[in-house]
């Protein structure tokens, strides 16, 4: 296995979260019979789902309105380590990935069901992960208490009491940036059991979603410019750590790579069909707009107790969060879907594309005179 050079940051920080680490874990073993008794009196009987999670953009089938009383919804999902491609040029990366894919799938449940995931490290993977909730409470979002060796798995239970969508990612003690700018995160969204509202409480349905994941990447460059390779995480780690720390991101992407959302893998809707997005950032903030459109309903950082906001042109979603939109769409046509810091959406990648199929309204645009010489 290869081993992480170890600096004197890297020493300090892995001190600092693992002794936090220690002491939660000293804290579940000390209580570990009392918390036993509680989760079973409060999940014990409950009815079971197991969910067979699918790959971004796409979200698994689910209930918008709960039709049941709380459920323990399970889920699995495996840690993978592999190189990816970033474009068109060929610029190579490791990823680090929930199920294989850069961001790892949406999971959805309702408000008071419990999220039992079995999470897997990959017995041919080099390092540790784990995985941080940002809906769940206690222990480091579940950070602390699902930190798994290659070729081990664990199991984690909490109850989903926060309505909105949120980011979960991988947080290993030390090494937290370097796993998450690797494409170690996804998003989790948590329904209010009667469904979405509107803020003066109207129901607010949706015909499809789909699930966006905003990657910054930092691929090191060699002293001529050209991007670096490597035959392992491990041989990576230094380098990738230096141009982190430039805070200078060499790709911002949708879903893993460059075009990974847009011409035959465009997402697709057709005229007066309702389209909720689901949109993270696990690191960085974010603007997305839809060029030719609008967010009818937004919830910019994800939380459905809040009132959307209404007929948005750009929202913003703060690094660390996932937000929400739903719009209705009005024209046919492809229309572009981009982080509104242009450089980043046509300089670095981060656009994806909606086809759309219907029929032309002539009232909402018209072209009036076709261009023509003055």
């Amino acid at each position: 296995m290869t081993q992480i050079p170890m600096t004197r940051r890297t020493i300090l920080a892995g001190v600092a979260l693992a002794g936090a680490v220690s002491q939660l874990r000293a804290t579940a073993a000390q209580a570990q019979e009392v918390l036993t008794k509680v989760a079973a009196s409060a999940a014990e009987g409950l009815p079971r789902h197991k969910v067979q999670l699918v790959d971004p953009p796409f979200v698994h089938d689910h209930e918008q309105v709960a039709t049941t009383g709380p459920r323990v919804i399970e889920f699995e999902m495996t840690i993978t380590e592999k190189k990816i491609v970033l474009d068109d040029e060929g610029t190579e990366t490791f990823a680090f990935t929930f199920n294989g894919t850069v961001p790892g799938p949406l999971m959805v449940v309702h408000e008071g069901d419990y999220v039992e995931l079995t999470l897997i490290n990959a017995p041919d993977n080099e390092l540790m992960h784990n995985i941080d909730f940002h809906s769940s409470t206690g222990a480091l979002g579940g950070g602390g208490l699902t930190q798994i060796n290659p070729g081990e798995k664990v199991i984690l239970r909490w109850k989903a009491t926060k309505q909105g969508v949120f980011v979960y990612h991988c947080a290993p003690p030390g090494m937290v940036p370097w796993h998450v700018t690797a494409g170690m995160n996804g998003a989790i969204m948590v329904l209010p059991r009667d469904g979405l509202k509107d803020g003066q409480g109207n129901p607010l349905r949706y015909d499809r979603v789909y699930y966006v994941g905003e990657q910054d990447f930092y691929v090191p460059r060699d002293e001529t410019g050209a991007f670096k390779t490597y035959e392992s995480p491990g041989e990576s780690y230094d380098d990738a750590l230096k141009a982190m720390r430039t805070l200078t991101p060499t790709h911002i992407v949708f879903n893993g790579r460059v075009g990974a959302l847009t011409g035959d893998n465009a997402m697709t809707s057709k005229v007066g069909e309702t389209v909720l997005i689901i949109h993270s950032q696990a690191n960085r903030d974010t603007r997305p707009h839809l060029i030719g459109g609008h967010g009818n309903y937004v919830w910019a950082t994800g939380k459905f107790r809040n009132p959307p906001e209404l007929d948005q042109e750009t929202w913003f979603i703060p690094g660390g969060t996932a937000g929400a939109a739903l719009y209705t769409f009005e024209q046919p046509g492809i229309y572009a879907y981009v982080n509104h810091n242009l450089i980043e959406a046509f300089e670095l990648g981060a656009a994806a594309h909606f086809k759309v199929e219907g029929d032309w309204n002539d009232d909402l645009m018209t072209q009036v005179l076709a261009p023509t010489a003055i």
